[in-house]
């Protein structure tokens, strides 16, 4: 029998070579999967806590710095 349809290369010294990279990257496509998910799971929160809200505050004027209005007086002496 001939080696040319092995294609695993079980009878090739990189076989374990090629198994151990294969693992690492699996080991990788598993940690982005669960960042991802956490991500996700962050967002679908915020997203359920921003329903629970009532419609006023949806309404409200943004508090940043750009939104406060200050007022200036001046005193004629």
């Amino acid at each position: 029998m001939s080696d040319n349809h092995d294609y695993l290369k079980t009878s090739d010294t990189t076989f374990r070579l090629r198994a151990d990279v294969l693992a690492l990257m699996l080991k990788g496509a598993g940690y982005a999967a669960v960042f991802c998910i956490v991500i996700g799971v962050f967002l679908a929160a915020t997203i359920w806590i921003g329903t629970l809200l009532p419609p006023e505050s949806k309404e409200a004027p943004d508090p940043s710095l750009g939104a406060i209005e200050i007022t200036q007086t001046t005193a004629q002496v």
